[in-house]
């Protein structure tokens, strides 16, 4: 891909982020031209003034194609906020990273995913809690994100590869640094059943102001974010907040009243955060009434079938939408959506729309 190397560069710019490094591909035109644009065009296309001058200077110190030769020969990839494989429930954030650099199975990323998180200072009994219930959503099929922090974030990582199943780890440093150090065989795991992901440019060091805008990712990719033990200012309660924001499902696992390491998760429950004692509770915040649908909403449908579903969330998308998005033809489309209509997965609308609906179960 022609523009890859400069979106890897212009990730590296201080100055740009999220949203303006997608806005002025868009003004100018290309992240090529953007990345040789001088100031008085990047202030054209938005940029303040004093940020457009530093980012000129920095763009003469990098080298996008070298950027790409490292990405490459240390065995990492990148995927663009305006590619198609880009996870569509992330995309729909406020800001979406710009770049997510990958190794791994990408695809961990297609399924259901649900986020859980926690305290770094985390008590046996919520790691315990962590291990079990990523466990049980990993063998229902759902992909489970967390951080790969110390503490609940390692647990349950930890009880999904015990389980066979797939995580994803957003880390809040450039994918070259294992953070924390001692997780490094952690890590080797997760890359195997599943995905490690950063919005952060290999070579970035873990600073505090990362693990906010990593957190958002882990809510941005999740149906619902369950905190298993948070403190009264714990970071996983900011993570709570992103998703809220995003308009994610939030859960909280109680603890005792007397440990301070529960007192967050009581004070979201106190705040309308759905209390959760075994998977089955995740499973009603997410509309499912029964452990065995979720299988059969996962695993009884073709890959066609699959992607078909992944492009239309619930809300009524159009015929000839789908069309592009699927990249499937007209006669295979509508072979696939009279089953899944059948199948009572899909619900055709006037128009020549579709509408995604629930399980089965739930009717």
């Amino acid at each position: 891909m022609r523009e890859l190397p400069y979106w890897l560069a212009l990730s590296r710019v201080s100055v740009l982020g999220a949203r303006r490094i997608p806005r002025l591909v868009e003004v100018i035109g290309s992240a090529e031209k953007v990345f040789a644009a001088d100031v008085d065009a990047l202030v054209s296309a938005g940029l303040p003034a004093k940020a457009a001058a530093v980012m000129v200077a920095e763009c003469k110190a990098i080298d996008p194609h070298r950027e790409l030769r490292r990405l490459i020969s240390e065995g990492f990839a990148a995927v663009l906020v305006n590619e198609e494989r880009y996870p569509k429930i992330l995309k729909e954030i406020s800001d979406p990273p710009a770049v997510l650099y990958y190794r791994g199975d990408f695809s961990a990323l297609d399924h259901l995913c649900v986020s859980l998180v926690g305290s770094r200072k985390a008590t046996a009994y919520g790691k315990a809690v962590a291990d079990r219930l990523s466990g049980d959503l990993a063998s229902l099929g759902v992909t489970v994100v967390s951080g790969m922090a110390r503490g609940i974030d390692t647990a349950a990582h930890l009880g999904v590869l015990r389980a066979g199943g797939r995580t994803a780890a957003v880390l809040g440093c450039g994918l070259d640094i294992c953070y924390p150090p001692e997780n490094k065989k952690l890590r080797d795991q997760i890359e195997r059943q599943g995905v490690i992901l950063s919005e952060f440019p290999l070579g970035t060091m873990p600073k505090p102001p990362h693990f906010p805008m990593r957190n958002r990712i882990i809510s941005g990719l999740s149906l619902a974010v369950i905190i298993v033990e948070a403190a009264e200012r714990s970071g996983a309660l900011i993570t709570a907040d992103s998703a809220l924001e995003q308009g994610r499902e939030v859960l909280a696992v109680p603890g005792s009243i007397n440990s301070p390491a529960s007192r967050g998760c009581h004070q979201l429950i106190k705040e309308g955060a759905a209390l959760v004692e075994s998977v089955a509770d995740i499973l009603a915040a997410l509309g499912v009434s029964s452990l065995d649908s979720i299988k059969d909403e996962l695993h009884n449908f073709t890959p066609a079938q699959q992607k078909v579903l992944r492009f239309m969330e619930y809300e009524p998308v159009h015929f000839d939408e789908l069309v592009a998005c699927c990249r499937l033809s007209a006669e295979e489309l509508a072979v696939n959506l009279l089953e899944l209509e059948l199948a009572g997965a899909v619900k055709k609308m006037p128009g020549n729309y579709y509408l995604r609906v629930k399980s089965k179960v739930n009717q």
